[in-house]
C-alpha cells in the first residue's frame, strides 16, 4: 500500500469519525433537560436561578460550554462562585457559593457591599439581614486593607463601650473612624501597627478625661508623636500644653 492510499484512508475515517459526531451531538438524547442548582442558596433560589441563566445557554449536554454556563452563574446578585459540572446524559450540576456581606462600602447613600474576603459586589443593600453593617470606603483596590484595619480596630473601640460605625482610607493615605456616638476620630497615616498603637493609647485613657468633664467625646485627632487632641461636646479646646490641665488635649 502506497503512502497516497494510507492518507486517503485517514482522510476518509476523520471524515467518517466526524459525521458521526455531528451524527451524536444532535441526538435528542442529550438535550439538556434539566440543572441540578445547590450549595449557598440564602439570596436566590434554584428555580429562579435556571429561568434567570437558562436562556443565556447554547447547546447541549456535549456542547454547552461549562465556563460560560459559570460566567452566567457568577453574574447573578450574590454570586461569588460557581461550579459546573456535567451529568450524563442530559443534566448540568452547579454549585454555587454566596459572598456572605460584612460591610458596606463607597460614599455613605451610594455604598456597594463588601464580602468577608474584602471584595466589592453590587447586590440590593435591602436584602442584607444584618442591618448594622459597619461602611467603609478608601481607594479603589484598596477594600481587602480598609476591612482589615476595621477589624484590628473593632474590638478596640468596643472596649470604651463603643462601636466603630465607619472606617476611611483618604487618597493621600491617612484614615480617619467614626463612633456610634457620632464622634470622629483622625487616626493618622501609617502601617496598621502605627495606627493601631494610636488608637490603644487613645482607647487606654479617653475615658479618664472625658469623665473628668462630664461630656462626651466629639472627636479626637490622634496625629501626634506623643498625645492627641480631643474636642468634648460643648466644650472648647486649646493648644497642646503639657502645663496646663484645663487643656482638654492629650
Amino acid at each position: 500500500m502506497n503512502t497516497a492510499s494510507v492518507l486517503l484512508g485517514l482522510v476518509f475515517v476523520a471524515m467518517t469519525l466526524a459525521l458521526g459526531m455531528a451524527w451524536l451531538v444532535r441526538q435528542p438524547a442529550f438535550n439538556l433537560s434539566s440543572i441540578r442548582v445547590g450549595g449557598d442558596l440564602t439570596h436566590n433560589n434554584a428555580v429562579t436561578l435556571r429561568a434567570n441563566v437558562a436562556p443565556k445557554l447554547a447547546g447541549n449536554f456535549l456542547t454547552v460550554d461549562l465556563e460560560s454556563t459559570r460566567t452566567a452563574f457568577e453574574s447573578v446578585p450574590w454570586v461569588r462562585r460557581a461550579v459546573v459540572q456535567r451529568e450524563f446524559p442530559n443534566r448540568l450540576k452547579v454549585v454555587l457559593l454566596e459572598h456572605k456581606a460584612v460591610a458596606y462600602w463607597g460614599p455613605e447613600g451610594e455604598a456597594r457591599l463588601v464580602n468577608n474576603h474584602g471584595e466589592v459586589f453590587d447586590a440590593n443593600p435591602g436584602d442584607v439581614e444584618n442591618e448594622e453593617l459597619p461602611l467603609l470606603n478608601g481607594p479603589k483596590g484598596q477594600a481587602p486593607q480598609v476591612l482589615q484595619s476595621y477589624q484590628a480596630l473593632l474590638p478596640l473601640f468596643e472596649e470604651m463601650d463603643a462601636v466603630l460605625e465607619q472606617l476611611q482610607l483618604s487618597n493621600l493615605g491617612s484614615w480617619r473612624a467614626q463612633l456610634d456616638s457620632g464622634a470622629v476620630i483622625e487616626l493618622g497615616h501609617g502601617s496598621q501597627a502605627e495606627v493601631q498603637a494610636r488608637a490603644r493609647r487613645f482607647v487606654d485613657t479617653v475615658t479618664q478625661v472625658s469623665s473628668r468633664f462630664g461630656r462626651d467625646v466629639e472627636s479626637a485627632d490622634l496625629r501626634y508623636g506623643t498625645g492627641y487632641a480631643l474636642k468634648l461636646r460643648g466644650v472648647t479646646t486649646g493648644e497642646i500644653s503639657d502645663k496646663d490641665d484645663k487643656k482638654k488635649k492629650r
